[in-house]
């Protein structure tokens, strides 16, 4: 069994419980908090710059529908099979992104978090890097912030001549963070795409997985690591992954009632925050070697109490 004391905390979007998710700030409160890696899900805009967004669709994520001059590019497309109706960063050079402000996805569970709607930018991920590299000058040690990386929608944006795979290992090496033994792990619900980043680096790839786990053995032949929604970590799951010796990291652990098992709310808020304490040492408890938290104080807190 993997040593859980040792087991790293994902600043998943940042610290996404405190400040709106993937802006410099929530990645910066990420940092302060001591997460062990930030996480920014990358998309491109039509110019083929990276940027930090959970989707290609911004609707959600920024005030775009206030902006009158991007009414006509409201659309609506399929994206991986599924139909999806907004605003995309794929129709956007990077000057305009640059002209929008992030607000919080899930207002009515943090809203709190909508203090800060319009006062944050969209970041690029060389400017989430450059964070990274200012967090590393202030650091003792010499420890360096890991940076986990995802690639959202690769075939997608293949298709349209916007391929993210080495736009992503270019900026990691501008900044030192290509060779082996660098605190990174790039991330694919895509499988294609991690075989494809296999022949492109030495950097440590993750499966995401979200229903099932499928053939870790496969697995294992293009990536070092799972990546599993939480409902996935079970002590067999988590044995076969190790077997095959693939890491396992879990996701998503979140403060907020909605997202708690009934044991472990505390009221009927669903916004109210329950005990993710104790939800955390639970797969803690199973072996997992790092998880992903919108809340890394919560996570290191746990985590370092099993040291």
């Amino acid at each position: 069994m993997a040593d859980s004391s040792r087991a790293i905390v994902i600043g998943h979007r940042g610290a996404s419980g405190e400040r709106p998710e993937h802006t410099l700030e929530s990645y910066q409160r990420a940092i302060e908090q001591g997460a062990d890696y930030i996480e920014p899900d990358l998309v491109m805009t039509r110019d083929g710059v990276l940027v930090a967004r959970h989707e290609n669709e911004i609707g959600g994520t920024t005030d775009v529908s206030q902006h009158r001059e991007f009414a006509d590019r409201h659309r609506t497309q399929v994206i991986d099979g599924e139909t999806m109706t907004g605003w995309f960063t794929e129709d956007f050079t990077l000057a305009e992104i640059k002209t929008l402000r992030a607000r919080e996805r899930l207002p009515a569970l943090r809203p709190a978090n909508c203090a800060f709607d319009g006062r944050f930018s969209v970041p690029t991920f060389e400017e989430i890097m450059q964070l990274a590299q200012s967090a590393n000058r202030a650091r003792a040690g010499g420890s360096r912030i890991g940076v986990y990386p995802e690639t959202k929608h690769p075939a997608h944006f293949q298709k349209l001549g916007l391929a993210q795979e080495q736009p992503v290992l270019d900026t990691l090496e501008r900044h030192g963070y290509a060779g082996r033994g660098s605190p990174v792990f790039i991330q694919s619900f895509d499988p294609n795409n991690l075989r494809q980043l296999r022949a492109m680096t030495p950097l440590p790839l993750v499966q995401l997985l979200e229903h099932e786990i499928g053939d870790v053995a496969r697995i294992a032949q293009y990536a070092n690591c799972i990546g599993i929604a939480k409902v996935l970590a079970t002590p067999a799951s988590v044995a076969a992954a190790h077997e095959q010796g693939l890491g396992v990291h879990a996701w998503t652990f979140r403060a907020e009632n909605e997202f708690l098992p009934d044991d472990l709310k505390i009221g009927t808020s669903p916004a109210a925050h329950g005990d993710l304490r104790g939800e955390i040492a639970r797969y803690l408890a199973l072996g997992i070697d790092g998880f992903f938290t919108d809340f890394p104080a919560i996570g290191v807190a746990v985590r370092d109490a099993r040291a």
